[in-house]
């Protein structure tokens, strides 16, 4: 079958690097991603299914790892060479279209799950993500004992495997996935809230979100279908983001130098020297670098939560405002098992499968690319921001087949 896979190479990963200055075209080219043709690996054991991808999405993670920005934390819980692609939906081998969970959780690789019915993203012991019988890998599309989804084909666990609505596009549902990390961030900067026991009660918190690319605007439309009467406050770069954020139910979108300001209008407080002196109740970095975090902790009102959901590797922060606002960094990876503020609990997965249909997720979806056109796809998705764009993804339906 064919494939993209990446392979571990030191050095060209940071040749990778230096070519990401110029174009993520150019670091696709030259780093360790190749179009091959390679075959399925063996099965990796009872209750795995072969999935035929339809579309899969390229994600920031995925851009990181081909321009040599990935932290080396991921050394340890990835195994090389492997085939990327997490954002996945597809069709069994009866002919069932799904999307994949993909995280490689407890039932995945025959180790006790955390409790009875625990989603794949559950529990606190991640040793079972580098422990036979899979070779380590945090998901699928980061193992080499299961394949990923920028191939014709790859192993999923009935564990991971969510079915799909006929109602909903292949478009809509390829965005499930990052719609899941959006509801997952939304729900713990509203827990952070509702559970802080050093800020008064509010129907109304102030909630900033920095950033309103594909993840940013995921967590806008969680906050806004969890949290109906926050004010959501959203720093946005381009036009593009700002007409989407405020469609998917931002209050207010400015620019990202004028988002302090903004909160500030919205909360009453002051201003001394580069920090608010009070600020919003929670705050969403989907950005992910030294300057967010920065201006996050900065606009966080003392005591509150800035939730991490931008993947941030090695940041530089003054953390002198951190410790004296008593602020708490809580990083967002994925999903799982979420407590919704009724008090009922429920699968990300499966809210993010309501909120697809709810918004219109495929328009999301900004173009296609096929796997032998990568270089081009991965240019497009590092620079999406800047063209008006939000996902790209590779389309491996066959060329006269229609979408669903």
């Amino acid at each position: 079958m064919r494939a993209l896979r990446i392979d571990r190479s030191v050095s060209r990963f940071a040749i990778s690097r230096i070519a990401a200055s110029v174009s993520t075209a150019r670091a696709a080219k030259i780093s360790s991603l190749e179009h091959v043709t390679i075959d399925l690996p063996e099965c990796p054991g009872k209750g795995w299914m072969t999935l035929r991808p339809l579309l899969t999405g390229i994600c920031g993670s995925d851009l990181a790892l081909v321009e040599g920005h990935a932290s080396p934390y991921f050394e340890d819980w990835v195994s090389f060479p492997f085939v990327p692609g997490h954002e996945i939906v597809g069709l069994l081998e009866d002919g069932t279209r799904v999307v994949v969970e993909p995280v490689l959780g407890h039932a995945a690789r025959g180790h006790k799950p955390p409790h009875p019915d625990a989603a794949p993203g559950d529990g606190d012991d991640y040793a079972h993500l580098a422990l036979p019988p899979l070779k380590p890998g945090i998901q699928t599309g980061f193992c080499c004992s299961t394949g990923g989804g920028w191939s014709e084909h790859l192993w999923v666990h009935e564990s991971q495997v969510h079915r799909i609505p006929d109602s909903l596009s292949d478009e809509a549902a390829v965005l499930i996935e990052p719609l899941a990390g959006g509801i997952h961030a939304a729900l713990m900067a509203i827990r952070s809230i509702t559970q802080n026991e050093h800020t008064e009660p509010t129907t109304e918190p102030v909630i900033a979100v920095l950033g309103a690319g594909t993840m940013g605007l995921a967590a806008i439309a969680g906050l806004r279908k969890f949290a109906p009467s926050a004010k959501i406050v959203v720093g946005a770069r381009y036009p593009v983001q700002h007409r989407f954020a405020a469609a998917l139910g931002a209050t207010e979108v400015v620019s990202p130098d004028d988002l302090a300001r903004a909160v500030r209008r919205h909360t009453g407080c002051h201003m001394v020297g580069d920090y608010l002196s009070s600020g919003a109740h929670a705050t969403i970095d989907a950005v992910g670098n030294s300057a967010s975090v920065d201006q996050c902790i900065r606009l966080t009102r003392p005591r509150s939560t800035v939730v991490l959901m931008g993947m941030p590797a090695n940041v530089s922060v003054d953390m002198t405002g951190l410790w004296h606002r008593e602020t708490k960094l809580a990083g967002s990876y994925t999903y799982g098992t979420e407590n919704l503020p009724d008090g009922s609990s429920a699968r990300t997965f499966d809210l993010a499968i309501e909120l697809a249909a709810e918004i219109g997720a495929d328009r999301l979806l900004s173009a296609t690319y096929r796997l032998h056109e990568y270089a081009d796809a991965l240019a497009h998705a590092g620079a999406s921001g800047a063209r008006g764009d939000f996902k790209i993804a590779f389309d491996l339906r066959p060329i006269n087949k229609e979408s669903h």
